[in-house]
């Protein structure tokens, strides 16, 4: 116990110390928001520790994201890049990343700086400044935020070999802003007799919207009394003020560090001017009498305005961020992310399953929070029986149990649902008016629906029901389309001897067709055999179909004996007879491994590289001929190799070298490059090719590479 109060207590300690250099960099870098992100165990998930500036409420889409997301995000790009990320306010940072602007829609420029030591990524300080700022960070501004992070970065990396590593809170902490030094001030009766003696009224705003002052003018102009509305939100003690729009003016406010206003209507008929004038420290509020007809008015009564949650704003922010994010989620993988990471975030919920019908039965496909027992009882429940929310595979409206009791009067025969959770919902998911499954949301306490939340919870079901649906038809035709490809290419290469062998092939990150990136190992005789490798243009059935072909008659050539210029040359004239309309490179090589030499022959691609024992590595100077299907006439001119023990050559596709926004000659030598720095293990030396071209999840171009490494054997007379 006493141990337990000791890590506790030093906990506290690198937590305060943490709080202190946030502060401290915000004011001195003139930041009105910020935050320290800290990396979840795992090492997959960014949560927010601390923030200042913004309270979490409002913020809660951006408050945690996953480092593998697919989804742009300058936290995880930090992170992952182990760099500064700067974006600056305007049609950049939209563009780059919209699902941010959708949750915090307000001009700002954003910060990320990677907290990394030498053997670990700890987390990310985020700074955000108002619109007006310069455009780019200064060098100045650029080297204090890396020596934070730095040392941020070693002081968590300090509390972590002490054994008092941080773990993210489930509610980030906020700091609240510095109080103005006031020393020197003029007298406060003064100030007070100032104000009075205005015709306007006035009040003061902290960053929440509570109010730390407000005069008599202004308390009479909204027609409360003073006691009520100190320490109160303005927009929640003043009935007629809790709408959405008006909320939206604060937010603006405090986000943006702009002075922003609104006229709203006082019941039955008076018209109030608020004019918002913010800085860090919150929002001070003139009230004015006007004649003018409002803006965002009000309802006429409040007997005519009908019950509202204050959080209204909010929900609707959390719908268009979580709108953006399931229109970029790829595969039911993604969805099921986006619902853990930002939905039960929004709904207030701490648990989820995602189910969907298969051959008559439940089937759950993703969830979070739930015990394996409970999805257990869950997974392959028949459609047909009485469990609740099982109705939603198939018709039905959404069902909601605000406690346990309501479970079971609900369903007797509830297989123990209602231990896992103390509230639940099921919401049925249709799209395009046929049912693809059910969401369960799982609450940890009693937890009454009311019917905007019921409303809010059923619309976005419809977003989640889109989502899924083309989810699981990208995994249903990614699936199939890279079994067929599979098939098309060899499921392991022969062993020859003499001839050590590697081979990798990876499809593009993006997409679900299939490519035309080939490779193929063929023993012709004991001590000879071929290696060919291609590519066919374009990613679809057609290019896997003509890639199966190509490597078809390519294989029947090379077994009879064809030179390599000749079969390359039949092969083009067998594709020009079928006119495909795509276009093939290929390189193919005669390996005489009895004698140590290699004919190859090309098609337009690339040049293999070849690595010599003393590791230098060159690019074999390989004459091209046109690609396959380009030129009846064509002839292909061949190349005669002598090929050392120890030899290693590399032949690879389009994907190895070639990247958007690179060039390909740069590329090429970095591939050289790390051929002669990579090793003697054959397979570490193709793991390290592989790796080194693409970072995984942004390769564009299918990726094929054959490595053959020459053994010492005697020679064999034939």
């Amino acid at each position: 116990m006493v141990d337990h109060t000791v890590e506790d207590l030093e906990q506290a300690a690198v937590r305060q110390m943490l709080d202190q250099t946030l502060a401290q960099t915000m004011e001195r870098l003139g930041s009105h928001v910020g935050g320290i992100y800290l990396v979840e165990p795992g090492g997959e998930v960014l949560t927010m520790e601390v923030g200042s500036g913004a309270p979490p409420e409002w913020i809660k889409p951006v408050l945690r994201i996953r480092l593998d997301t697919a989804i742009p995000d300058p936290r995880a790009q930090a992170v992952r890049e182990r760099r500064l990320v700067w974006t600056g306010a305007g049609e950049e940072y939209a563009r780059r990343y919209p699902h941010i602007i959708r949750a915090v829609p307000y001009p700002h420029s954003v910060a990320a700086a990677p907290l990394t030591t030498p053997t670990a990524v700890w987390g990310v300080l985020v700074l955000v400044w108002p619109h007006g700022r310069p455009p780019e960070l200064s060098c100045a501004e650029r080297k204090a935020i890396g020596a934070v992070g730095d040392r941020l970065a070693g002081l968590l990396e300090g509390a972590a070999a002490a054994g008092h590593r941080l773990v993210p809170p489930p509610e980030p902490r906020y700091l609240p802003p510095a109080p103005r030094d006031l020393t020197g001030s003029v007298d406060a009766q003064a100030v007070v007799g100032f104000v009075t003696r205005l015709p306007e009224g006035g009040c003061a705003l902290d960053p929440h919207g509570r109010i730390t002052f407000i005069d008599r003018a202004a308390a009479e102009l909204v027609g409360e009394s003073i006691p009520r509305l100190l320490g109160a939100r303005l927009l929640e003690a003043v009935p007629w003020l809790d709408e959405p729009g008006y909320e939206q003016r604060h937010r603006d406010a405090v986000l943006s560090q702009r002075p922003t206003s609104f006229t709203a209507t006082r019941p039955p008929d008076r018209c109030l001017l608020f004019q918002l004038y913010p800085d860090p420290t919150g929002i001070s509020v003139r009230i004015t009498p006007i004649r003018t007809a409002p803006r965002l008015q009000g309802p006429r009564s409040p007997e005519a305005r009908p019950p509202v949650r204050s959080a209204r704003l909010g929900v609707i922010h959390h719908l268009m961020h979580l709108a953006g994010a399931l229109t970029e989620a790829r595969d039911v993988r993604d969805v099921v992310e986006v619902v853990a990471d930002q939905f039960l975030i929004a709904c207030d919920a701490q648990a989820f399953a995602l189910l969907v019908p298969e051959a008559g039965r439940a089937q759950v496909i993703g969830a979070r929070g739930f015990t394996t027992e409970w999805l257990h009882r869950l997974d392959r429940i028949p459609l047909a029986g009485d469990t609740p929310g099982m109705p939603g595979l198939t018709a039905g409206p959404p069902s909601f149990f605000a406690s346990r009791q309501e479970l079971r009067e609900a369903s007797p025969a509830r297989a123990g649902m209602d231990d896992a959770m103390a509230a639940v919902a099921f919401l049925p998911l249709a799209a395009s008016g046929r049912p693809v499954g059910t969401c369960v949301l799982g609450y940890d306490r009693a937890h009454p629906f009311t019917t905007e939340e019921r409303l809010t919870l059923t619309t976005f079901s419809a977003l989640l029901a889109q989502a899924l649906d083309r989810a699981r038809l990208y995994d249903a035709k990614h699936h199939l389309a890279h079994g067929l490809q599979a098939r098309l290419l060899p499921h392991t290469l022969p062993k020859i001897p003499g001839l050590e062998t590697a081979a990798r092939y990876l499809p593009a990150s993006h997409g679900m067709d299939i490519g035309g990136d080939f490779y193929d190992l063929i023993r012709m005789t004991p001590t000879d055999a071929a290696a060919v490798i291609g590519d066919v243009q374009g990613h679809n059935v057609r290019a896997a179909a003509l890639m199966g072909q190509v490597r078809t008659a390519v294989h029947a050539h090379a077994v009879a004996g064809t030179p390599p210029g000749d079969i390359l040359a039949r092969t083009n004239q067998l594709l020009t007879d079928l006119e495909p309309e795509l276009l093939t490179s290929c390189l193919y090589a005669h390996l005489d491994l009895a004698h140590h030499r290699a004919l190859l022959a090309t098609a337009g691609h690339h040049p293999p590289l070849m690595r010599h024992p003393d590791l230098r590595t060159e690019i074999l100077p390989v004459p091209p001929g046109p690609l396959l299907g380009a030129d009846t006439t064509a002839a292909y001119p061949t190349t005669d190799v002598t090929l050392t023990p120890g030899t290693v050559l590399a032949f690879y596709t389009d994907g190895l070298i070639e990247a958007p926004g690179t060039h390909h000659d740069h590329n090429l030598t970095a591939l050289v490059e790390a051929l002669s720095h990579a090793g003697h293990q054959l397979q570490d030396i193709a793991d390290t090719l592989i790796d080194q071209a693409q970072p995984p999840g942004n390769r564009t171009d299918d990726t094929a590479l054959l490595l053959l490494h020459i053994e010492p054997r005697p020679r064999t007379n034939t």
